[in-house]
């Protein structure tokens, strides 16, 4: 394989899509995987003590979320989803918590300073996730035939 063949689709293979994103979006599945599920399924099972019920749940969604990346892994465009996900709470969080925090200069130094830190990969994230096929696949109604839609009505 070539570099170039990296860029250009495989209609065969993944539906028009560029390797280029499918090996992206399996290299930050594999990541989730190897990171924040590790670091999550540690803090469950090593917490001792009464759960604060919302720190619980911030927890619990961490450990399933990059479990389900095993399943991105093997099906990189069906299990797209959990990377929609990921951008989602990403950059809710980066705009409502790390930006108004690097505004008034009390980001730095702050506990929020290393998620921000891990969370700046996001822009790379967007860049492998191969948006027309996510608007084709999730967004637009799907074409008809119309040739099949005229033998199908009543006359």
């Amino acid at each position: 394989m070539n570099l170039l063949s990296a860029f250009t689709s495989d209609p065969q293979r993944y539906e028009g899509v560029r390797p280029f994103h499918v090996w992206g979006l399996r290299v930050f599945y594999f990541l989730m995987l190897v990171f924040v599920a590790t670091d999550a399924w540690g803090g469950l099972l090593t917490h001792e003590g009464p759960w604060d019920p919302v720190r619980a749940v911030a927890v619990c969604v961490w450990a399933t979320y990059p479990a389900l990346a095993v399943f991105g892994l093997i099906h990189p465009l069906r299990w797209l989803p959990l990377m929609f996900f990921t951008i989602g709470y990403k950059a809710l969080w980066l705009g409502f918590v790390a930006w108004p925090m690097w505004r008034n200069g009390t980001l730095a130094g702050s506990p929020a300073e290393e998620i921000a830190y891990a969370f700046a990969a996001l822009p790379l994230l967007i860049a492998v996730v191969p948006w027309g096929y996510a608007y084709r696949t999730y967004v637009r109604w799907p074409r008809r035939n119309a040739a099949a839609s005229l033998a199908n009505t009543p006359g």
